[in-house]
This record gives C-alpha cells, sequence and structure tokens, in this order.
C-alpha cells in the first residue's frame, strides 16, 4: 500500500529516527512540521530545501502543544500524519534508583505522547481520518535491568496504543506502536554496553516509513531482534529470570 500524506507532525525531529524520517517524507513530497525541545537543529532541518517547517516546543507542556497543534493547522491544513516520536533515556538500576530520573522519564515518554495525542484526536476524529504513530520501544515488552525508568514508560505507551485501537478505527483514524530495538542515535550514544543487532537511524526511518504505509497495529524492527523480545516476553518467570541473571546481569 502507497500512502500519500499532505501534512505530517513529528516530535523528537531534531535528531536520529524522527530527523531521517522527516527528511524521506519531505522527499516525498510530504510537508513536515518538525518539533523538538532545540531550536537549532530544527532550523537546519528546515534549511534544507525540503517542505520542513521548525515548530520548536517541549513535549511535557500540555498547553503549548495543544497552541502547537493549533498554529500547525492553522499555518499549514490538517495534520493527516502525526509520529509522537520524543523520548529520553536514563538508565536506572536498583543501586540508582532515582525517582526523579522517572519522573523526567515518564513526563518525556509518556505524558509527551499524552499531550500529543490530547491535541490530536478531538480534530482526527472530527475528520473521520489521520494516522498516528506512537514509538514505543522493544524495552516495554519486559522489564530488564538498568531499564527502571525508561522500560516502564514504553510499557505504558504500548498498553495505551492497545486501549485506544479498537475505538480509533470506528472513527477511521488509524493507531499504530512503533516498537525499535538499539538504533545508533545520540539517546543510545551514551550506552556503555555491547548493543546486539543496533541499526542505523537511516535503517529504521525506512523500516518504520514501510510500516506507516501498511495497516498492521505493531511496527518492530529489526525483525530477528524483535523476534526474540517477543520469545522473552512469553517465557515463565523463572526461565526468564535466569536468563536475566545469567546472560545480561553478568554481561560487562
Amino acid at each position: 500500500m502507497s500512502a500519500a500524506w499532505k501534512l505530517a507532525w513529528i516530535t523528537g525531529a531534531s535528531s536520529g529516527i524522527g530527523r531521517e524520517l522527516a527528511l524521506r517524507l519531505a522527499d516525498r513530497g510530504t510537508q513536515v512540521a518538525a518539533t523538538a525541545r532545540s531550536r537549532a537543529p530544527l532550523d537546519a532541518l528546515a534549511g534544507t530545501s525540503r517542505p520542513i517547517f521548525s515548530f520548536p516546543a517541549d513535549v511535557t507542556d500540555a498547553e503549548r502543544i495543544e497552541h502547537l497543534v493549533d498554529d500547525i493547522e492553522r499555518t499549514h491544513g490538517p495534520i493527516d500524519l502525526a509520529v509522537l516520536n520524543a523520548g529520553f533515556w536514563q538508565p536506572v538500576s536498583a543501586e540508582t534508583f532515582d525517582a526523579d530520573a522517572i519522573r523526567k522519564t515518564m513526563d518525556v515518554n509518556y505524558q509527551g505522547v499524552v499531550h500529543g495525542l490530547a491535541a490530536l484526536l478531538p480534530r482526527m476524529i472530527a475528520r473521520q481520518s489521520g494516522r498516528i504513530a506512537i514509538v514505543s520501544s522493544v524495552a516495554g515488552y519486559r522489564g530488564l535491568p538498568r531499564s527502571a525508568a525508561y522500560g516502564p514508560s514504553k510499557a505504558a505507551l504500548i498498553n495505551l496504543a492497545e486501549s485506544l485501537w479498537p475505538e480509533l478505527l470506528a472513527s477511521n483514524v488509524h493507531l499504530q506502536v512503533v516498537n525499535p530495538g538499539f538504533v545508533e542515535t545520540p539517546m543510545t550514544a551514551k550506552n556503555t554496553f555491547k548493543m546486539p543487532m543496533i541499526i542505523s537511524a537511516e535503517a529504521a526511518a525506512e523500516r518504520l516509513l514501510q510500516g506507516l504505509e501498511g495497516d498492521r497495529f505493531e511496527i518492530a524492527f529489526p525483525r530477528r531482534f524483535t523476534v526474540l523480545m517477543k520469545v522473552l516476553r512469553l517465557l515463565p518467570y523463572s526461565l526468564f529470570f535466569w536468563l536475566v541473571r545469567r546472560y545480561i546481569l553478568r554481561r560487562p
């Protein structure tokens, strides 16, 4: 299925998957409203001679996001594709347990998406059209060491998308959840461990775009890694925890 969108809104568009997706959509003729906290990288993205427009904002500010979506639609027309991609990662373990880090992670990763949905859904439901992709992670499949902040925020997004999908389908609004594995981005660059089956942001954006052109609820990549993570989700606790202690906790 080939899809043509007139206007896409992408959060977390200043780097990584968001930036690469913005470039690919714009190259296809889609106008892109690009959002991130930092204005400078957005302005640089908008200066690439493509139909990309800079709309800086902090996704944790609900009122600002509501006004931002108003501004985008008033200036460029209805948003028919939204990719809610802004994310934050900070390792948190039992030894480094930090309530502030967990709060910040939930504010960006979960509440940031909620604020985007609150601004988008009334408009798309009224128009009886639109597509929204919520970028979660395979880290939301099951609890893993050092992911006590990030993993729960992504698990909440998967649950949120599952809850909304049946109702939105009745309004002809297509909701998808995106669950990538490890992707080369500024966010993962601070990881000190070996990331299995990591792919480039360019490859991730291409696979995301292919998924957006279809109607599957979940867009997950790379395939081998996501299948492995899905298997872990099905294991009984005794076997799952044995594998975690044997192969993850002992890893440098």
